[in-house]
């Protein structure tokens, strides 16, 4: 996966995530719909080309049946690069990179939270599914509410006349996250996301690694300052926050940063 890495690092990572958000919400590649992505993206949002992987989990947690193929798409990516689909092409992650660029004062949440991402994945993705047969991620998710449920509203008149509390609870959630994101460092992917939950389980074994030559290394933390996950890379090399974005590398003044291939 070298290659791959150097391709990413000659790439401005916004113009990236800008295509992938164009690409998964194209419209006139829906005849995909039914193959997951391998990030968060409504499926409900009309312009949607893939089927969302944790609306598929859930689905398949419903029907009480293992679904092998979503499991072994998302299990591939994350054996080669870990969580660097959540760094380059999450349309969510954009949204909060661009939003915590907003001038505002900032607020610092430590990633031992981030925990509960896979309470979350257990909880409202497995096990509340099985039991009420209805995806309640899916039904709160600030993504699914933004890509999903305010274009439908907006768009259907027979929708906007059945229009209820759960509709405004949705709203709500997802104004949350949006005044989260402008204060934290993507705190939906840092504490909450299941996908990114997944893919983090694979961090340390991925093929793609980083490095750091840790007797040149001045510990002046400015790959923390330009983290999205607010990670200290001599600290925490391969954290399970890292979205493999590859930021610290290029803004590491000593240069002591890399990355390498290791057997997965």
């Amino acid at each position: 996966m070298n290659w791959f890495a150097k391709l990413l690092l000659k790439a401005r990572r916004w113009s990236v995530q800008l295509a992938a958000l164009l690409i998964l919400n194209s419209y006139f590649l829906a005849w995909l719909k039914q193959v997951p992505c391998p990030v968060l993206n409504c499926y409900a949002c009309p312009l949607a080309v893939l089927a969302c992987p944790i609306g598929t989990l859930q689905h398949f947690s419903i029907i009480h049946r293992i679904p092998f193929f979503t499991l072994g798409l998302l299990g591939l990516i994350g054996s080669l690069v870990g969580r660097l689909s959540c760094g380059w092409f999450c349309p969510f992650g954009f949204l909060q990179d661009l939003s915590y660029r907003l001038k505002t004062p900032k607020l610092s949440l430590s990633n031992s939270w981030g925990w509960l991402r896979y309470l979350v994945l257990i909880l409202l993705v497995g096990l509340i599914p099985l039991l009420t047969l209805e995806p309640w991620f899916c039904k709160l998710c600030p993504m699914g509410t933004l890509e999903g449920g305010i274009p439908l509203v907006l768009t259907d008149s027979t929708l906007r006349a059945l229009i209820g509390r759960f509709f405004w609870l949705k709203a709500f959630i997802l104004v949350v996250f949006l005044a989260w994101m402008i204060l934290t460092k993507r705190p939906f992917c840092r504490f909450i996301c299941p996908l990114g939950a997944i893919y983090s389980l694979f961090n340390r074994l991925s093929a793609l690694q980083l490095v750091i030559s840790p007797e040149n290394c001045h510990e002046c933390d400015h790959c923390r300052q330009v983290c999205p996950m607010d990670i200290s890379v001599p600290k925490d090399l391969g954290s399970t926050q890292c979205i493999r974005c590859l930021e610290c590398i290029q803004a590491c003044p000593q240069g002591v940063i890399g990355f390498t291939e290791v057997a997965p």
